[in-house]
């Protein structure tokens, strides 16, 4: 029995040195393919009338999946008005945002001048995930720049159902260290495979509890091969029932433009976005703006029928195509057109 016991505790520890040799080994091949992404924004404070806009600055995580193609999570780049990608070997280069999908959580940023001989990483499976398996993280938490943590598959989050592009996401639960600053990072198998975009954590401290969560690979890789939605650099708040009466909107549902970026694509047609910071039942509104009540005379639905017809319209807007808003200014309801 001793002699027993004394070979399954040298064959873990040798597993266990096996292991993070093993994970060194791999963090070696996929870290240059990781970035840190560093954002310019407004930010909004309020001189107790009316918010101002002051400059303000944010960081993220990203990888590269191409020469210039960069994916990186939604909420680090959807309001971002000057991005700059830092990289491994210290060099750093402009992008711009392609597309986002908010509800996924995932995003593709473009490099202005394509990167010679880049480092890419390769996707994988997230369907092949176990509850159980070993993952790991790369990225700056905290402005630790190509930080790792590892940790395992806690669980898995799914809203797959439906053709409903607004909904659609599906997120990989883990209790590998996520902190701020580790958002749009790669999440690795054991292979060196991207299985997850890491997007969020839940918390109740504001810090790392133990419960982090990635966009899986496959919902990224889904999302982003499909008809491109272009990026409009909008903030915007859903308007029905009760809140919608409460803004006078004449129809059922609406989209009030809460934020714009100044070089918002939609900024440039003559929507308007907020000036007045509202509290309402502990939700906190930016009002002012435009409502929009139809976009190419598609009315604004909050029903899956109703996204659906918009999420077509939305994956059918090109830099040249016809694009026309139906708003609500003021009290009344003007169109404006591109």
């Amino acid at each position: 029995m001793k002699n027993l016991f004394l070979t399954t505790i040298i064959c873990l520890l040798f597993s266990v040195s096996l292991s993070a040799q093993d994970l060194s080994e791999i963090y070696k091949q996929v870290n240059p393919a990781v970035v840190t992404i560093y954002t310019e924004q407004s930010n909004r404070v309020s001189d107790g009338v009316q918010l101002q806009k002051i400059s303000g600055k944010s960081l993220g995580s990203g990888f590269m999946i191409s020469d210039r193609e960069i994916v990186t999570a939604a909420h680090v780049v959807n309001l971002a008005e000057r991005v700059t990608i830092s990289f491994s070997d210290g060099t750093s280069s402009p992008a711009k945002v392609i597309t986002v999908h908010e509800t996924a959580d995932i995003a593709l940023i473009k490099l202005i001048i394509p990167r010679f001989d880049p480092v890419t990483v390769p996707w994988g499976d997230s369907d092949a995930l176990n509850i159980g398996e070993r993952i790991f993280v790369v990225g700056a938490p905290l402005g630790l720049e190509h930080s790792l943590s590892s940790g395992y598959v806690s669980g898995k989050l799914k809203n797959i159902q439906g053709q409903n592009p607004f909904s659609r996401s599906e997120f990989i639960q883990t209790d590998a260290a996520i902190n701020k600053g580790n958002s749009g990072g790669p999440m690795f198998n054991l292979k060196g495979e991207v299985v997850g975009v890491v997007s969020h954590i839940k918390t109740q401290s504001g810090g790392f509890e133990g419960i982090g969560f990635a966009a899986s690979s496959n919902i990224t890789k889904e999302l982003l091969s499909q008809k491109t939605v272009l990026w409009n650099g909008m903030d915007s708040l859903p308007l029905s029932g009760d809140l919608a009466a409460l803004f006078n909107v004449p129809q059922e549902s609406g989209l009030l433009v809460e934020k714009l970026t100044s070089n918002s694509p939609l900024r440039d047609i003559g929507l308007r976005d907020g000036t007045i910071e509202l509290s309402i039942n502990k939700l906190t509104i930016i009002a002012g703006g435009d409502i929009i009540l139809a976009v190419n005379n598609v009315p604004i639905n909050f029903t899956d029928e109703g996204l659906v017809k918009l999420g077509s319209v939305a994956q059918d807007i090109g830099p040249n195509n016809t694009l026309e808003f139906k708003i609500l200014r003021r009290g009344k309801i003007i169109t404006l057109k591109r």
